[in-house]
């Protein structure tokens, strides 16, 4: 199940996006930012999200070494760390974006 550094392109980027657009990925990854979570809370912080839908993103992201479960719950990696640190400055550069569109109209 882990994403392997061996793609059709050869480049690791292409791996990371595709899994990070799967569906939940990025809501999941978002959520944990503020620390562990069980199953049931990082459920209710992603809206619901089903059960299934949920274990199997979870499934993924341990299986590539971006979160981890122990006794407090789901949790970053050292590598999810460093991946959320990277999305929060893209999260900045967003909204520095979404304003310079939004000052054309």
């Amino acid at each position: 199940m882990p994403t392997t550094s061996k793609t059709s392109t050869g480049r690791p980027i292409v791996l990371l996006l595709d899994l990070l657009g799967k569906r939940w990925t990025l809501r999941i990854l978002w959520e944990l930012r503020d620390g562990p979570m069980t199953f049931r809370q990082l459920q209710e912080r992603c809206d619901d999200v089903s059960p299934t839908s949920l274990n199997t993103r979870l499934k993924e992201l341990r299986a590539n070494k971006l979160v981890q479960h122990d006794e407090k719950g789901f949790e970053y990696t050292d590598l999810g760390a460093e991946l959320s640190a990277q999305m929060l400055d893209l999260t900045e550069w967003s909204e520095a974006w979404a304003k310079e569109i939004d000052s054309d109209e």
